[in-house]
């Protein structure tokens, strides 16, 4: 019976350092290709946004306005809010 549980505990402790090992092996190999890829893409969405700005810059004559942004809707208070109760502060 306590040999049942031994061999059990060893199996145990054998499958948790195989699974150590290969995550570490797939780590070294795996997890570096997929960063070169992410910074890839992120590069290449700096240099997209920098070539817009700089066609952008090219196409506004020196001294000349650009306003990038519209005003957005003014919102309008309704006055359906309810009944204003003054506050007192009680010593």
């Amino acid at each position: 019976m306590q040999l049942a549980y031994i061999s059990g505990f060893l199996r145990t402790i054998l499958i948790l350092v195989l699974i150590y090992y290969a995550v570490k092996i797939i780590g070294k190999y795996v997890f570096p290709v997929i960063l070169k890829n992410m910074m890839r893409n992120v590069e290449k969405k700096f240099n997209q946004q920098q070539q817009e700005n700089v066609s952008r810059e090219q196409s506004v004559k020196e001294g000349e306005t650009i306003i990038d942004k519209t005003p957005g809707q003014t919102k309008k208070s309704s006055d359906d809010v309810g009944e204003y109760v003054d506050y007192e502060e009680v010593e």
